[in-house]
């Protein structure tokens, strides 16, 4: 049997996609920066990614899960962000990779997990640059063929689906009674934040559940622990934390479920 080809790989589309927007938005918006900031970022990322391999010893290495980190942090730091600080934020990323682990496989996703580190931590600007915030409505549309051809490929449509529809539902709804700014929620840049998030952080594979139900379920958790803080706090965080939790929920639901199975194995039902 013939392997399949790079790129017709789920994470191969994700980079394809991630690159082509980074192209994109540093073209139209005339600032190399955010390039300068992708390389620095995918550098400290594949090579933190090789030494925990190495570390840990294990036989095959692929970089293509620490180069979709490094692009998503570059994408997301505002292009004013000092290299070190870029390079540290990949770094805790990968850290939280290999360190906080369920079955060889990460808790939470790796991206999310240092740019939120690198909010409290440093407290940096976070633009979204690569959501096209500062750009003209209609680059929308390059975030949305990106992000169709993403989702389509790792099969987490229920997940998106769910997540948009009752973000943008509550966020409608507490916006006719005034709370908070969530009527700011469907100007740019929030708008775009909110579909690069769900389109290309919120379908990461390794850290989300595979069957519809579990990512209906994953999906509204996220949404609705995001409306509830940008709601009350507002800040920069509410979309990261909203994805953290779901993550963690995600791993004690497969936990409990691994457990139910090995118990009634174990202990199987006296046939009368």
């Amino acid at each position: 049997m013939s392997a399949q080809p790079w790129h017709k790989k789920p994470k191969s589309y994700v980079i394809i996609s991630l690159a082509v927007i980074l192209l994109i938005a540093a073209l139209l918006s005339s600032d190399s920066k955010g390039i300068f900031n992708a390389i620095v970022a995918g550098i400290t990322a594949v090579g933190m990614d090789w030494i925990c391999f190495r570390l840990r010893k294990r036989k095959k290495w692929i970089p293509d899960g620490a180069v979709i980190t490094g692009l998503i942090i570059a994408l997301i730091l505002s292009t004013a962000t000092t290299w070190y600080i870029v390079a540290i934020t990949a770094t805790m990323a990968i850290l939280s990779k290999h360190l906080l682990v369920y079955k060889n496989k990460p808790v939470f996703n790796p991206a999310v997990f240092g740019l939120l580190l690198s909010i409290l931590c440093f407290q940096t600007g976070q633009s979204w640059w690569g959501a096209f915030g500062d750009l003209p409505a209609w680059t929308i549309g390059f975030l949305l063929v990106a992000g169709y051809a993403v989702t389509s490929r790792v099969n987490k449509f229920p997940q998106v689906f769910a997540f948009l529809s009752l973000y943008f539902l509550s966020l409608f709804l507490l916006g006719l009674i005034h709370v908070g700014g969530a009527a700011d929620a469907f100007r740019p840049p929030f708008i775009n934040a909110s579909l690069f998030f769900a389109l290309f952080m919120l379908t990461d594979p390794p850290t989300s559940p595979v069957s519809n139900k579990d990512q209906v379920v994953f999906g509204l958790l996220s949404a609705i622990v995001g409306v509830i803080i940008y709601s009350y706090f507002g800040g920069l965080m509410y979309l990261f934390i909203g994805l953290l939790i779901s993550n963690a929920y995600h791993v004690i639901r497969s936990r409990t479920v691994s457990n139910i199975v090995y118990n009634s194995k174990r202990n199987p039902p006296i046939s009368k």
